[in-house]
């Protein structure tokens, strides 16, 4: 053990952290001194085999051995066991589903936090039976982060739902989950080996930690950990990272490439690729001994497609996820360093290429390296899972009850209330309290349907506080729902359905204009009765002076009509205790308005004299008020000015009432 190891491992624990790649696993060594994480050791192996596929474990006793070769070494260095250990799932593990759920809602009740976050539970159980019906097995997955892409109200994209009110909500949501099996693998893993695990991260979390600070992450940006073979991308937003994606493509298809064009192996053909931003000039052997010196150019012209194609596929599922190009992208892992590759993303993108950049360990903050081997982008994950560790003094899992079963939960963010329901299959609209049964009937011989009122909201209770489905949970918390009850059924009375009981006079008689109120054919006695299912109530309203005139038989012709001492049309509405007179009318009427059946009174201004008259027709030109005043254009000697509202007009002029009119011969 060297001097400098012997003066860290004095001062405080030691943080051993395991980067368990496809390729290799990665070990590191280090410990918190003051502000800074100091990196002591580390340990590199590669997998003789295939253990790992796509940063998944599939031969666990392979990786075992390994991560034991990589245990014992640092061990042997160190001089003193190693019992914990910090580690992260991989992010390629991770299932990602766009869903939409709406639901019709009370128009006149005010859209409130409780219904949002229901409708948002709704959405992720959909994304949750979305994964179940593709993987079409019973493996079980930790919702571990989700992000609203819009909210809708009516149909139209809204910015926040909270307090408006409408007819149809919506909202459209990503939503990310980790598989069970993957934490699983990894902590047998852990087990047979020796190995405590103190602390669980996620690979694009711990990658972000080390290479975006916080401040940086109020911003919209994209992280994308380009491995062997996927291509993790984590987006930012708002603080928080807000959303999963996976490109199916990575370095492999760079090196499988170089193999097909120029006739190598696969170790001879990944050594060609990294070379391929050290030097101008490559020089290598293909597999029947032929030797080239190719330019790097050259090399790069004859892949490019494939180069393009690893940049598009990238590009795609960061728009797909994110809606649109992010601020800015930042490449970690050892594909990023293929040269060409932020030139050709930038471009699908629509980003400025210096928005494009390769993070290595030089940018890290508050790390000390002693071992000068860990460099590049690739060593981004492996030093962001001990950081991570350092500044995770969390559990990895938190257990919680609800309504007595038991929940495990991934501890990869900050849980609530919604996130347990979810893990149990709860259905988010039982806390929603339903109105009561509706009431059928007919009015009129319209269907109406009157809804009862709203029950009792379900109850959200843990440790017996009242809660809600935001309420951030802790260990062993215990959750109680009560769900909500149904409102009682709808009760309505006649009263409640007819239009008010209006009374006038007529010629100081008094008449009722609700007329033939019938229920089921029976004619109603008391407007206190309720009304049953199915009943069907009728009757008729006198609205206005035309329909009372009608009901009373009364001559229209050549009277003039008056509410409450003003002059009045047909059209009048009446009102409660209106006083309703008529008298004859004094203007002579024409032969022709006799022969009319006149049905529409109308008051015009003629040369400074009012004119009331009746008429039947739909239009009123001004060729007709000579009907109605005595004046004979045919008796009219010299020229006839008319005017109309102080203008010239003319005879086929609409009039309409009020109109002011002028008729000057000379």
């Amino acid at each position: 053990m060297s001097e400098n190891m012997e003066k860290y491992l004095k001062n405080e624990e030691l943080i051993f952290a395991l980067d368990i790649g496809t390729r290799s696993v990665v070990g590191i060594v280090g410990q918190q001194e003051n502000n800074t994480f100091k990196i002591i050791d580390l340990e590199i192996k590669h997998h003789p085999d295939r253990n790992m596929y796509d940063g998944q474990i599939h031969d666990i006793e392979g990786v075992v051995q390994i991560v034991k070769e990589v245990k014992k070494s640092l061990e042997d260095r160190l001089g003193c066991p190693l019992t914990e250990v910090a580690i992260a799932a991989a992010g390629r593990a991770l299932k990602t589903y766009r869903v939409q759920v709406d639901r019709l809602i009370d128009s006149d009740k005010e859209i409130d936090r409780g219904l949002i976050n229901n409708l948002e539970m709704e959405g992720l159980q959909l994304a949750q039976a979305m994964l179940d019906k593709e993987e079409k097995r019973s493996s079980k997955y930790y919702c571990v982060g989700y992000t609203i892409v819009n909210y809708y109200l009516n149909e139209t994209i809204i910015g926040s739902l909270l307090g408006h009110k409408g007819q149809k909500i919506a909202v459209d949501i990503i939503a990310t989950f980790l598989p069970h099996v993957v934490v699983d693998s990894l902590y047998t893993v852990m087990n047979r080996v020796g190995l405590e695990v103190m602390s669980l991260s996620l690979e694009p979390i711990a990658a972000i930690n080390v290479s975006i600070p916080p401040k940086a992450r109020l911003l919209n940006l994209a992280l994308v950990d380009i491995g062997a073979g996927t291509s993790d991308i984590a987006l930012t937003k708002d603080g928080t990272i807000t959303a999963y994606a996976m490109a199916s493509v990575a370095g492999d298809e760079i090196t499988e490439d170089l193999a097909k064009k120029y006739l190598l192996d696969f170790d001879t053909a990944e050594s060609l690729k990294l070379n391929l931003k050290n030097s101008d000039w490559q020089t290598f052997t293909d597999i029947v001994g032929m030797e080239y010196q190719v330019s790097t150019e050259e090399i790069l012209d004859t892949i490019a497609p494939t180069i393009d194609n690893l940049a598009a596929q990238i590009a795609e599922n960061i728009l797909n996820y994110n809606q649109k190009s992010p601020s800015a992208v930042f490449l970690v892992g050892g594909g990023s360093q293929i040269p060409r590759l932020t030139e050709y993303l930038a471009q699908k993108l629509s980003l400025p290429k210096e928005r494009i950049v390769v993070r290595g360990t030089e940018i890290i903050q508050n790390v000390s390296f002693l071992d000068d081997r860990l460099k590049g982008p690739e060593s981004i994950t492996p030093v962001g899972i001990a950081v991570t560790a350092v500044k995770n003094s969390k559990e990895n899992f938190i257990h919680v009850t609800v309504d007595g079963q038991k929940v495990k939960m991934f501890n990869a963010k900050q849980l609530t209330t919604a996130d347990a329901l979810l893990l149990v299959g709860y259905n988010p609209r039982k806390l929603l309290a339903p109105k009561g049964k509706p009431l059928n009937f007919f009015l009129n011989g319209q269907a109406k349907t009157i809804f009862g009122p709203y029950g009792e909201m379900g109850k959200i209770k843990i440790n017996g506080k009242a809660a809600s489905l935001e309420t951030k949970l802790n260990n062993y918390d215990e959750i109680v729902i009560e769900p909500a009850t149904e409102g009682e059924q709808a009760v309505v009375i006649l009263k409640d359905v007819l239009p008010e009981e209006k009374t006038v006079f007529w010629q100081e008689k008094p008449i009722k204009l609700l007329r033939e109120l019938k229920l089921n054919n029976q004619e109603v006695v008391d407007q206190a009765a309720n009304i049953q299912d199915g009943d069907s109530l009728t009757y008729k309203e006198i609205k206005n002076l035309q329909e009372l005139l009608e009901f009373l038989q009364q001559e229209i012709l050549g009277f003039e009509f008056y509410a409450n001492g003003s002059l009045i049309t047909l059209d009048y509405l009446l009102k409660d205790n209106d006083y309703l007179t008529c008298q004859e009318q004094v203007y002579p009427i024409t032969e022709k308005a006799k022969k009319n059946h006149l049905s529409q009174t109308i008051t015009v201004t003629v040369n400074e004299e009012p004119v009331t008259f009746q008429h039947n027709k739909e239009k009123l030109l001004f060729l007709d008020i000579f009907n109605y005043i005595n004046f004979d254009l045919n008796a009219v000697q010299g020229q006839v000015d008319i005017e109309l509202n102080g203008d010239k007009a003319s005879f086929t002029d609409l009039l309409k009432p009020g109109d002011n009119i002028r008729i000057i011969c000379s």
